[in-house]
This record gives C-alpha cells, structure tokens and sequence, in this order.
C-alpha cells in the first residue's frame, strides 16, 4: 500500500513529534465517520466527541497533509467575502446570524490550545495593510462593520503607526486587529489529534476513502477496510477528488506559494516586526507573512488555478518578499512549497447535507484557518439536532463556475488577471 509523506515544508521540518497511526485494515462500526484528518475534520470530531459520539477518522495521508498543515498560519477573521456582501446576498436576517459566527474561530482556536496544551506558537495581533488610500477606506468601512457585530479589538493605524509594526515602506496605513494572531498550523492540526485521540476517538492515517455507498446506514470504503455509521462528514476540501462528484463541480482547487528564510535572529527579526505581529496586504491577490517562533520570516502569496505546482516556487515568491523588505536581499531561502485551498465562485463557504446523514463543508476560499474550526462546531450541532447555525450556511447560494471544470480555470485566471491589474494600479 502507498504511504504518502508530508511534502518538503517549514512545517514538516519543524513539526512536534507523534506515533504513528494505522491504515484501516477491517470492518468497523461507528457513530460518525470523519472525512479528512484537517482542521474541518478534526474540529468537528473534537465537539462530537466532547458530546459522546463516537467518532472515526479516516485520511488519505497524514494528519495536516493538507491545507490545514501548509497554509501561511494567520488567524484572520470573519469569510473570504466579509459579512457586508453576505447582507447584500441573503438580507439582513440571515448575515446577523452569520456576522454574530464570523469571529469564533479563533475563540475556539485559542480554547483548544488552552483546554488541551497544544503547542504550536501562538501569538497575538494580525496586521491588514493598506498599500492604498482607496484601500484604507476600505479598512475604515470594515472597522466599523465588525465593531457592529460586537468586535471591538481593532486600531486603525495612520502611516506612522504601521511603521511601528512592520519596517516596510509600501503601506499607507493599516488596521490592527489584536483577535488575530498566528500559529504553527501542522503543530495545530496534530495536537488537534492527539485531543481527538485523548477523547477516545480513532484516526487512521494512510486510508483514503475510495467510494461511498449511501443509504440508512452509509458505508465508507478504504483500500483495505471499510466504515458504516449513522453519519458522515466530509472535510476533504481540496483534496477530496471526485469523491462527491455533486461537490467537486461547485469548486476549484487553487494552490498558493510559501517560502520560509533561513533563521534571521532575534535582532534583524525585531527590526522587521518587533511586536511579532502576522500582516496581510489588502491586494485581491494579496501577500502574506509574518515569523516562525524560531525567527524565520515565512512569506506567501500569488495563487495557481487548478492547483498546478509551479515549477520554481522561489523565484516567484521571493520578488514579492525582497520588495516588502530589501534589507534580506543576501538572505537564504530554507524552504518553498505550495498547497492547495478550495474556491468557489461566491468565495463562501459551502456547507450543507446529503440526503439525511451525509454532511459537509467545503470551499474556505483562503480564509480556513478560523472557518474551520467555526464549521467543525457548526456541523457537529447539526447532527446532535441543532441546526438554526448549520441552515445559515446552507442556504447560501452557491453556482457551478461557467462552463464546467473544463473552462473554470481559465475564466478564473482571467478575473485575477483584471483584479491584479486593479491592485497594480491602485482602482
């Protein structure tokens, strides 16, 4: 059978140590059977089990092998689509729902850090920079919006200010927001596993689920076993395949790039971001980055539609990072990599139900980090019978991409194009 490593990352480098975990060799019975060992799986067996389920987890890979363990290790608020075009879409009844959930994720982030002694550097603080005046607007108007759904930790920062937590001279401004904050994201996800596994509840790495037969009682098959439970949740996103062909037509894997330094020492990286702060610009193909806790500078951007490798990940993303900070001009790269994230053509997440026991979520739209945890909540109280939270999302509407996967890519290509070239000419 294929054992499939972790690809060659900063995360996989410095990741904690874990026993390894069995593929799934037999016929086993459950209450839930868990999709997918990332943050949306995880999160929601942790509430499952913590409600006396019990829960099963299957994965293609390793734990993290995905997103969940690549990503550029931001705890950003709120969707992909902020809550004030979720207003526009569905009306105001519905987006108070949804604004009320859009800053939990990282509250149930911190809570399980705390609550299970996971280690995996957290710190406080992300930073949104305006590289625009139009951009600043942008962030003054999305200030007071989040402050009327009850967020209240945000600073707007003036040109000074900014310069006082990030040495780039690119940013007009800025908007703190002291709710973010960063993490080890494979550090989460494993001891995201190891709660599950403290709670009773069993993953099996190496398993990728190859077909599902649905019915009263659905069964999940493996290569070498299978599960039958009273529910399913799918939480493979990006990396689901064509498992759920009604799933993978409303998506597109997308690939972003991540490059980390060599170790930059506690001076030069106080000189960078001296309050360690993590900062995202306001471009619509935005740049990234913020630093590890051994003081590498971890950088990310640019996106590839259709999820393609790219061939020299380095000479993409290192212009990017030489431009926000010249100063590490003679700075070795250590590692680059790329991982993929689910897009849908609204930019929100897709959650919703299969016949009566098949639930899922999908389509974060590079803005997982703290959805995931919030969706593995929000499915976990669908199936134990409270669904108000789990109907807000689902109803949301959701379109396939024009011309069906053989024309997504292009024409989502083509609308980056023309808002890349927005952001270059500051529209």
């Amino acid at each position: 059978m294929a054992n499939t490593p972790y690809p060659e990352s900063y995360y996989a480098a410095s990741a904690n140590a874990v026993p390894p975990r069995p593929a799934l060799q037999d016929d086993i019975e459950t209450d839930v059977c868990v999709i997918g060992a990332g943050y949306t799986g995880l999160s929601s067996a942790l509430f499952l089990l913590e409600n006396g389920f019990k829960v099963t987890v299957l994965e293609a890979a390793k734990v993290g092998f995905g997103a969940s363990g690549r990503n550029g290790g931001q705890i950003v608020n709120s969707y992909s689509r902020d809550i004030d075009v979720i207003e526009r879409t569905v009306g105001p009844k519905q987006a108070q729902l949804l604004g009320q959930m859009a800053f939990e994720g990282g509250r149930i982030i911190r809570e399980r850090v705390a609550r299970y002694n996971i280690q995996c550097d957290l710190k406080d603080g992300g930073v949104f920079a305006a590289m625009t005046a139009k951009q600043m607007g942008h962030l003054e108007s999305q200030k007071r919006l989040w402050e009327r759904f009850g967020h209240t930790q945000l600073e707007l920062m003036d040109q000074r200010r900014i310069r006082e937590v990030v040495a780039c001279d690119q940013y007009v401004g800025g908007m703190l927001d002291m709710s973010g904050g960063h993490i080890h994201p494979l550090n989460l996800t494993l001891g995201e596993a190891a709660a599950v596994e403290s709670l009773g509840g069993t993953i099996y790495e190496q398993s990728p689920a190859v077909r599902i037969v649905r019915g009263a009682n659905p069964v999940v098959h493996t290569p070498q076993g299978k599960v039958r439970a009273r529910f399913i949740i799918v939480a493979g996103n990006a990396y689901l395949g064509n498992l759920v062909p009604e799933l993978a037509a409303k998506s597109m894997p997308c690939g972003t790039q991540v490059i980390t330094t060599e170790p930059l020492g506690e001076e030069l990286a106080k000189t960078l971001l001296p309050q360690d702060y993590c900062v995202e610009d306001c471009n619509y193909l935005l740049d990234y980055y913020r630093l590890s806790g051994d003081k590498r500078l971890i950088f990310g951007g640019g996106v590839v539609y259709g999820a393609r490798d790219p061939a020299n990940i380095e000479a993409i993303i290192r212009p990017k990072m030489l431009k926000a900070f010249p100063q590490l001009k003679d700075v070795k790269i250590d590692y680059a990599w790329t991982g993929n994230f689910l897009l849908t053509l609204s930019r929100l997440p897709q959650v919703g139900r299969l016949g009566d026991n098949i639930y899922y979520s999908q389509g974060c739209s590079g803005h997982g980090v703290t959805y995931t945890h919030l969706a593995g909540k929000v499915l976990a109280e669908a199936l134990r019978g409270q669904a108000e939270r789990f109907d807000a999302f689902a109803d949301l509407p959701h379109y396939p991409f024009p011309g069906g996967q053989m024309l997504r890519t292009p024409f989502a290509a083509l609308g980056a194009w023309y808002y890349g070239l927005r952001d270059k000419f500051g529209y």
